[in-house]
């Protein structure tokens, strides 16, 4: 089966690629989709349908898209649904998590989830995954794997960053590896 995965992040790609082992996975660029589909919802899951229906609309394809989101405590569920463009450009890691940790100084509350909703369009019918993964924001950053805020946030229950694990490890535990296994349980249901 080919599924068009709405994203032209191509570490988003291979983290989900490697859980999907039974299905053909093509990216926007497989497909020819060269423009940024904009994410003008308020909400991580209008976010994921908006892509999901862009794909399926203009190119036909069965297709999943996702938005991510990190919520922390100590500021009210910031940065959220504006998570990859938190410190104004769009995709710049390190200055979201700069701004971030600025924000978080002096703060003792350092409590955070990463919020992964999926958005699966398949036979002219929609359905939506979610996975939520709970932790702790770190003072400083740990590791140098992954992406996004992954070299600050560690899960509840381990030592490490995301950012120290291994592509593997994080897919079993991460808010995106735990919507993608519901996403993998509903396609081997069909």
């Amino acid at each position: 089966m080919k599924i068009v995965f709405a994203t032209h992040n191509n570490n988003k790609l291979k983290e989900v690629a490697a859980l999907l082992p039974n299905i053909e996975l093509l990216s926007l660029t497989d497909i020819g989709c060269t423009e940024e589909i904009p994410e003008t919802a308020d909400t991580l899951e209008g976010n994921a349908k908006i892509k999901a229906n862009h794909v399926t609309e203009k190119y036909g394809y069965p297709c999943f898209a996702d938005d991510t989101g990190l919520l922390v405590d100590a500021l009210n569920g910031e940065p959220g649904v504006y998570s990859a463009r938190y410190a104004g450009e769009h995709g710049n890691a390190e200055k979201n998590m700069d701004l971030l940790l600025k924000n978080l100084e002096g703060t003792s509350n350092r409590k955070a989830c990463f919020k992964t909703i999926i958005c699966l369009n398949l036979n002219n019918q929609q359905h939506l995954f979610e996975g939520i993964c709970n932790g702790n924001i770190l003072e400083k950053r740990q590791g140098d794997e992954g992406f996004g805020y992954d070299p600050i946030f560690t899960p509840n229950g381990y030592q490490l960053s995301f950012a120290e694990m291994s592509l593997d490890e994080k897919g079993k535990i991460s808010h995106r590896g735990l919507a993608v296994q519901k996403l993998i349980a509903f396609l081997q249901n069909l």
